[in-house]
């Protein structure tokens, strides 16, 4: 026997009994752990299937739910469109009338005065509210300002002389 194949059948590392009998308990422990949690797992596969089948059937609850609703809206905007002119005719066979009212002016805070004449300002005054180059008063009007614009040319503006 040669010596690799002597030490190739010994193990290594060798524990003591006590050493060896912790380890033993630990494994035993854990594969407890193990055992267990696949048997949460598994009920928790069940539980997700059962979830699922649920989530399913209330999908198709809730499209049929939709469909009926907008099947239900689409009735009644047909059915009120039917009925307007009948609504219609209803409230015009009972409307109220009212005659216009009129306000007391007994009291002689609310006698009522003579009309205010409103006017904008350039009316009130008698101007024109733009002067614009083609529409330039005639230099004869008194109210024709110092300067006025060439009625000749948009572009270029000529100042007028006023003998005094």
């Amino acid at each position: 026997m040669s010596l690799i194949s002597a030490r190739a059948r010994q193990p290594k590392h060798r524990g003591t009994g006590r050493k060896r009998a912790k380890e033993q308990t630990e494994n035993q422990q854990l594969l407890r752990q193990v055992g267990g949690a696949i048997e949460y797992i598994g009920q928790l596969e069940i539980v997700n299937a059962c979830l699922e089948a649920t989530a399913m059937k209330v999908t198709v609850q809730r499209d049929r739910s939709w469909a009926r609703a907008n099947a239900l809206q689409a009735e009644l905007a047909r059915v009120n469109g039917l009925l307007a002119p009948y609504l219609a005719a209803e409230a015009n066979a009972g409307a109220v009338t009212v005659p216009g009212a009129e306000r007391d002016t007994t009291a002689i805070e609310d006698q009522a005065t003579a009309p205010i004449d409103v006017k904008p300002l350039w009316e009130a005054h008698g101007i024109s509210p733009v002067i614009r180059v083609a529409d330039a008063p005639s230099a004869d009007d008194p109210r024709t300002p110092t300067w006025v614009p060439s009625p000749d040319s948009e572009t270029t503006q000529t100042l007028r002389v006023v003998a005094a």
